[in-house]
Formats: C-alpha cells, structure tokens, sequence
C-alpha cells in the first residue's frame, strides 16, 4: 500500500513537470504555396570535410596538436571579437581624447584581471594561433587593432616585443590557404563536431 502511494506521487510529480516545460521554443513555422502548407524549419547548414588522410603518425600527432590549440585559443577569440565591437560602440560616444585613453586603461585593467593569468598559461603556438583568430573574428590584424585603440607608436613598440618572441602582430588569417586546417577546426567547432 506504501509502495502505491509512492509511486502515485511521483507519477503525478513526473507528469507536472513534464506538463510544465515551455513548449513556446517549438512552434513551427507555416507558409501556404498553391494550397499546400509547407513547415519552414530554420537548419544549421552543415559542413562535411573529406576525412584527414595522414602520410605519417608524426601527422597524424601534429594534427591532432592543431586541434588541441585551436580548442583551447578559439574562446578567447570569440570573445576578443565581442569585446572588441562593445568598445568601439561606447568609444564611439566618448567626446574627448583623454575620457578615451582613460577608459581603455580601465578597460585593458579589468581584461587583465580576468584573463591574464590565462592568456600568460598558452604556449608558443597557442599564441600564434590565437593571433590569427583574432583576425578571423575581428577582420583586423592584432596590430592594427592596438594601433586603432592605443595609438601608433604603442602599436609599434607591441609589435617590436612581439617580433623579439618570435610572434608578428600584422599576422593576416587566409582560410583558404596557410590557414585551411585551422579554418576547418573552427568550422567543426562550430558545428558541434568535435
């Protein structure tokens, strides 16, 4: 009898919640043509790449490295895109020169405080990588991005210190060619694929 009564509650709780979910996500969308009612359904396109034939083990492992990097980077260039358009916006309503560099430091402190021990923690490649992502999202080099929000001359010096470590900030990203790999890994990120 307890054992009923259990099972009764938890039917009648089940079927609350399930009569509670928010069905408005769901409605389908109808269009008529010639009498027939057609459902019109938004689809995510799909990208299917030829599967990665690899020559070598030693490939197949670089490769693989490539995929690890650009999961690990592609984050922070999503955000430096969104970042990056939230700026402009508010620089853009800033009247005066000195209210501008006053509100990039603060802006350039907080972005520290938040991601520079993480951005500090990538690797060599990680940070090239990165570089040319940041391009990908923004349409802008890392240089002309600084020279942009900073200035000239500061644009300069971040690209002489970058140079000295082996990095260069006018990087461009070409999806069809240098780049094609890592264009395909961010495309399957993007698809849910890997």
């Amino acid at each position: 009898m307890r054992q009923g009564v259990i099972i009764v509650v938890l039917v009648i709780l089940f079927r609350n919640i399930a009569i509670s979910q928010d069905t408005t996500k769901t409605i389908p969308v109808t269009q008529i043509v010639e009498g027939d009612t057609i459902a019109l359904i938004d689809v995510k396109p799909v990208v299917i790449f030829p599967p990665n034939v690899f020559q070598s083990k030693r490939e197949s492992v670089r490769y693989d490295k490539l995929v690890y990097n650009v999961k690990k980077v592609y984050p922070y260039a999503k955000l430096a895109g969104k970042q990056l358009a939230v700026y402009k916006a508010i620089m853009d309503t800033i009247p005066t020169e000195n209210a501008r560099k006053s509100f990039i430091k603060k802006a350039e402190k907080e972005l520290e405080k938040q991601f520079g021990d993480e951005i500090k923690d990538l690797t060599f490649s990680q940070g090239k990588i990165l570089i040319k992502l940041v391009y990908r999202e923004t349409g802008n080099s890392t240089f002309d991005i600084v020279k942009q929000l900073r200035g000239g001359f500061t644009a300069f010096i971040w690209q002489t210190l970058a140079k000295i470590f082996g990095y260069d900030l006018k990087t461009d990203y070409d999806p069809g060619g240098n780049d094609k790999a890592i264009e395909q890994i961010v495309l399957m990120i993007e698809a849910g694929a890997i």
